[in-house]
């Protein structure tokens, strides 16, 4: 329930986005009086851990910051209003309490108004500490959302085990597909200076339940498995283990050669194989909490276990094996495609993986993109997501927006994430569509009894003040965290706690912002990749329009190979007239995506090469409605702009005014996109315009022409 603010009042001071949904700003009079009395004083175990401390800090800075006072440091239960944190192993008066907390998971929560010796108090109670911290972020989000809290009753835990952020940071500080600035890891001055910024990075995760860390790109080097860096990386673990979070690191598949010496990476070499045990051995020796590896290999032309004639499983079980004594994890990436396959790109990780299920190690997981190409503003769900009973598969995110318009367009990602986790993959003990097998039954491990179940998100975080490159990409940051504490949660309800947090907790403000930013993907879907198109951005950047290009060498790079636009027709045929995909999926799913009258319509031109006058739904024909998506992209950015401009005195001058001009880049880009894209289609398909259709502003040769060597995060 949101409660609206009588008026809202211009905030006095700017602000820059540092303090993220964490601001803590005073509540009303009002709500002063009805808080107040309940949360005055804390009542801490005897011997609190450091995590219990990372609690205490967080509750005397929210309150302070909500109520204007911090709570009183209390030796027992008062009369005056006492917040309880503990576990019945820590805290006597919890334990008296007998709560309910056997039903809790690892890391779940309970609150709970309780009265002890005749005077009121709120319990924020747990099995494990990092419950307990886990709880008190809940019980300020309670008040920064302006909740009730005189008679709670709610208990929480987390329905996925690993919930990571993976940063694609470089040794350099150079971040793979940021564009927030440089890495926040600071490796050169790492381990001696630990930045403070580095504990409000961790506060942060924790209060969305993230728990986990890898701290290097995919695309690894070596030099991050050396001496000298795993002490930096046992630097970072030290600032995080209070706040839950593990350290993980890609590890580069063959650096027994680059920094061991050795003359071979064969998986099934005895010396690689104690190699790796002396590596992990080392490791954990520095990082007691070690999380484990993160493995991108033979894909792009990285290293790993095909170049010796050995399977995946073959390497992933040789890594396993050498972290299994320390209860580490190995998270196998399903990302692979090879420039020498000439399958479709889109089938090659099922090819691939499939017929490995079984063969993995138990302490091994398959990370798996969301869908079957790459993190494009839509594609249907991975194929792999419940075909494999007997391989715990974890979800890969992507929360930087390297195909949705990098920092400045406002693209929340809650809607895409949504939709993923909740479609059906039909694969359910019934063999029907009964939705009792959606991906998030997968993700949590529900449907298949997965022993480790995870889910990660490629990180958009960096050194700018605002640590996401805009106000509204935080919000990605935010729904991850909470749809990877909870897959069945609301991606509207999540972007109104965030809204609410991050600006005012008024329902004027609220209920139109949170308007915009669920209709500000598929505005994006509109004017980049309607009807089902995918990958049409500039190469190797991404930046910007280029549904025209065909010289690169790999025919999976350029945009050309998935629209297959021509004079007869566009889209890719995946039906068993053309590559067959459709029949990775259960058999429901493979009939209703083949169907040309079945196939949802945003997934169209996904799995259908159709004629430029195939008649649509709407009573178009395919060109028309190609241009009117879009049309109604470009005209849906211009909307937003108006709606945020109708909220300005709920938002501090400077976040208005960044988010304003960032919507104003995004109108330009949209139509950018808009117009060549349709000066593109409609010079292949010789079609004319709709009658009433603006035509796009320049020739052709103007958008092919335009070039952006040194675009971020390339």
């Amino acid at each position: 329930m949101l409660i609206s603010i009588a008026t809202a009042a211009l905030p006095a001071v700017a602000e820059d986005g540092y303090d993220l949904w964490l601001r803590y700003k005073p509540v009303s009079a009002e709500w002063r009086r009805e808080y107040r009395p309940l949360a005055q004083a804390l009542l801490l175990p005897r011997a609190p851990s450091p995590t219990i401390r990372a609690a205490e800090r967080e509750l005397r800075r929210g309150l302070a910051g909500l109520l204007g006072a911090e709570p009183q440091q209390a030796g027992s239960v008062r009369r005056d209003g006492t917040l309880l944190l503990g576990t019945p192993a820590s805290s006597p008066t919890i334990a008296r309490l007998d709560l309910p907390l056997a039903q809790l998971r690892p890391g779940g929560y309970l609150i709970r108004s309780v009265v002890v010796d005749g005077h009121r108090a709120t319990a924020i109670a747990a099995n494990d500490d990092i419950g307990v911290l886990y709880g008190s972020y809940r019980f300020l989000r309670l008040l920064q959302t302006r909740q009730p809290i005189a008679q709670l009753d709610l208990a929480s835990s987390p329905q996925i085990q690993l919930r990571l952020l993976n940063h694609w940071d470089n040794l350099d500080r150079t971040v793979e597909r940021g564009y927030a600035g440089q890495s926040l890891w600071d490796w050169w001055r790492l381990p001696d200076f630990r930045d403070p910024r580095y504990t409000d990075y961790a506060r942060a995760n924790a209060s969305i339940g993230i728990n986990g860390t890898v701290l290097n790109n995919v695309n690894a080097k070596s030099d991050s498995l050396t001496p000298r860096y795993i002490a930096k990386a046992a630097a970072l673990a030290d600032v995080f283990r209070p706040y839950g979070i593990r350290v993980y690191l890609s590890a580069r598949f063959n650096a027994p050669m680059e920094i061991g010496g050795l003359g071979t990476a064969d998986p099934l070499d005895s010396d690689v194989r104690h190699w790796w045990r002396d590596k992990a051995d080392e490791i954990y020796a520095a990082i007691p909490d070690f999380g484990g590896f993160l493995v991108k290999a033979n894909s792009e032309g990285q290293p790993g276990p095909q170049d010796y004639g050995r399977s995946h499983a073959d390497g992933a079980n040789m890594l396993a094996a050498a972290l299994e004594p320390h209860g580490g994890v190995v998270m196998w990436r399903a990302f692979v495609y090879a420039h020498d396959n000439p399958e479709d790109r889109a089938k090659q990780a099922y090819s691939e993986f499939k017929s490995l299920d079984g063969e993995f190690a138990d302490n091994v997981v398959l990370q798996v993109k969301n869908g079957p190409i790459d993190f494009q503003p839509r594609e249907p769900f991975h194929p792999l997501f419940g075909a494999m009973p007997h391989t715990p598969l974890m979800m890969e995110f992507q929360i930087t927006k390297e195909y949705l318009g990098f920092a400045t367009h406002l693209a929340y990602l809650g809607p895409l994430f949504e939709e993923v986790l909740d479609a059906d993959t039909c694969r359910s003990a019934s063999g029907r569509c009964d939705g009792s097998a959606t991906v998030a039954s997968v993700v949590d491990g529900s449907l298949h009894g997965y022993r480790t179940t995870g889910i990660a998100g490629v990180a958009n975080i960096g050194t700018d003040r605002d640590w996401s490159g805009s106000i509204f990409n935080q919000a990605n940051w935010y729904v991850f965290g909470r749809l990877a504490w909870d897959p069945r949660d609301s991606a509207r309800a999540i972007a109104e706690d965030w809204l609410s947090m991050t600006f005012v907790p008024d329902g004027s403000f609220v209920g139109p912002a949170a308007d915009m930013m669920m209709a500000s993907r598929e505005a994006v879907v509109d004017y980049m990749t309607p009807l089902g198109l995918a990958h049409l951005m500039g190469t190797g950047h991404h930046y910007g329009p280029a549904p025209w290009v065909d010289t690169l060498a790999r025919p999976e790079w350029n945009p050309v190979y998935y629209h297959r636009a021509d004079a007869r027709g566009i889209g890719f045929d995946r039906t068993a007239e053309g590559s067959d995909a459709v029949a990775q999926y259960a058999p429901p799913i493979a009939a209703k995506f083949a169907g040309r009258s079945s196939v949802p319509e945003k997934y169209l031109l996904w799995f259908h090469h159709l004629p430029w006058n195939y008649p649509m739904s709407t009573g178009r024909d395919l060109w028309g409605e190609l241009v009117y998506r879009y049309d109604r992209g470009a005209d849906e950015v211009a909307a937003m702009r108006r709606q945020w401009s109708a909220l300005h005195r709920y938002v501090d001058r400077e976040r208005f005014a960044k988010t304003a001009d960032f919507l104003a880049i995004q109108q330009r880009e949209a139509r950018w996109w808009r117009d060549a894209c349709i000066a593109y289609f409609r010079s292949v398909s010789g079609r004319e315009l709709p009658r009433g259709v603006r035509p796009p502003e320049h020739a052709l040769a103007y958008y092919r022409a335009q070039k952006f060597p040194w675009a971020p995060g390339h």
